[in-house]
């Protein structure tokens, strides 16, 4: 597995792709980067702009990075940024990304659950260990037999989602939250409920901050 991290910070709402700066991202990875910032501005923009700059990396991965079927993990990694809630560092993800933050099917996903397990077998089965597939994939899931006998006996887990409120949900642990109909706000103290007041915060700040120079070059 690899691990991706996010950082956050005042911006124009632009997101950098690190692996692309440095020439090591593909076409389709960069893709999946920009689909993902497609969907941050149409949840969470819809009545302030954007007002961050974030930067998204594989840690330690010097070789070459294509494929979208890490653009899930790398939302859900920036929601965990704004949101300052911290992701279970004990389940694994993956799953590609459409502009409707829906999730869609990604290729090898009983290689990439076979794969984790046999690092968590190695460090030893806690029954809290796992990965996340697409809803999609589980019908094709071809797992060996010992797999299988830990998923029944609960030492571990595949779980499946189909956007990304349920996987977000599943790292973290807190309820991800619908934005309401009647006046548009989340319930307080999900996920989307932190990550959008983070963001207006940020619209606050880089507005405030733009008056106070407009108002010094008038001085």
């Amino acid at each position: 597995p690899s691990r991706i991290t996010a950082t956050v910070r005042l911006g124009r709402g632009k997101v950098v792709d690190i692996e692309r700066e440095v020439e090591l991202g593909g076409p389709t990875h960069s893709k999946g980067v920009m689909i993902l910032s497609s969907v941050l501005a149409s949840r969470y923009a819809k009545d302030c702009p954007l007002s961050l700059s974030a930067s998204l990396v594989f840690e330690q991965s010097y070789g070459s990075v294509d494929g979208d079927s890490a653009s899930m993990a790398e939302l859900c990694t920036l929601l965990s940024a704004l949101a300052e809630l911290p992701i279970r560092q004990d389940l694994a993800i993956t799953g590609s990304l459409n502009q409707l933050a829906e999730a869609q099917p990604i290729g090898g996903a009983t290689e990439k659950i076979e794969g984790f397990f046999d690092i968590c077998s190695a460090k030893g089965l806690t029954g809290d260990q796992g990965v996340l597939i697409p809803a999609s994939n589980a019908k094709h899931l071809m797992l060996r037999q010992e797999v299988v006998e830990a998923v029944d006996q609960d030492k571990f887990h595949v779980f499946t989602y189909k956007n990304v409120d349920e996987a977000i949900s599943i790292l973290t642990g807190v309820e991800a939250g619908e934005r309401a109909t009647a006046d548009g706000k989340y319930p307080a103290n999900t996920v989307n409920f932190l990550v959008d007041k983070r963001l207006h915060e940020m619209s606050d700040l880089l507005r405030n901050y733009t008056e106070s120079l407009e108002n010094d070059e008038k001085l």
